[in-house]
């Protein structure tokens, strides 16, 4: 494992912070990563679900230029990939059953791993229903998983788990009326001793402390803290704290 991906486990729990390139120009995403840092957050993620890998590579340029903290890409496909990140977050989309996002894009990025060797975490992406249709959903033509069923949650991480993933991400998708349930998380967290990422629709400090006392090891926010900004962030890490 690189130093850097051990250097962001060793922060849990921590809150990450997820830039979307595709509503976060540079200069803002500049400013968001130095909040982040003087705000307690363990690291930044960069993502979005369409494809805009011009922009993904400027907002990573501008965040790496004024901060220290990790900054991992969370790419939607190969064609997201850009080489001035700390590491990647290799996602296989293990609760669809749509070949493209299982391997298929995982192949296309060889060629861009073989000029670029940076660091990747294997990880059983697992998309949960958060209440309404979200991006995620529409590119990826892949159902959710129901947010009522967390043994079907459980048996998606174990079988990521025995194919050789190294971390869980649970994903309520970008704008999600509700965060993936308290029961869910703590189904995969007696299922697998993994790094356990969930995302989606965590709004408050409330829901990011839901997230840690269910066994999540890192909370990331995106839209909350785009729309609020430092006010928001300052609220979010206050779950730390307690």
């Amino acid at each position: 494992m690189s130093g850097v991906i051990e250097r962001l486990l060793a922060a849990a729990p921590g809150l990450l912070i997820l830039l979307d390139p595709e509503r976060t120009g540079p200069d803002d995403a500049a400013v968001l990563a130095r909040q982040a840092e003087s705000g307690g957050a363990a690291g930044l993620l960069i993502g979005t679900s369409f494809d805009g890998a011009a922009r993904t590579a400027e907002v990573a340029a501008a965040v790496k230029r004024v901060t220290d903290l990790p900054v991992l890409l969370f790419p939607g496909s190969a064609g997201q990939l850009v080489p001035n990140v700390d590491a990647v977050l290799l996602l296989s989309l293990v609760s669809g059953r749509n070949p493209q996002y299982l391997i298929e894009e995982h192949v296309r990025a060889v060629p861009f791993f073989q000029r670029h060797p940076i660091a990747t975490l294997s990880t059983a992406y697992m998309l949960v229903d958060g209440g309404r249709v979200t991006a995620v959903e529409s590119v990826s033509q892949t159902r959710p998983l129901p947010a009522d069923k967390p043994e079907l949650a459980a048996a998606h991480a174990i079988a990521g788990r025995m194919i050789g993933m190294g971390a869980v991400y649970m994903d309520a998708g970008s704008g999600a009326s509700q965060p993936v349930a308290p029961a869910l998380i703590r189904a995969v967290r007696a299922a697998v001793d993994l790094p356990l990422f969930v995302g989606g629709g965590i709004r408050s400090a409330e829901q990011v402390r839901a997230a840690f006392g269910a066994g999540a090891d890192f909370a990331v926010v995106g839209n909350a803290v785009e729309a609020g900004g430092v006010g928001a962030l300052a609220s979010l890490a206050r779950a730390l704290a307690k």
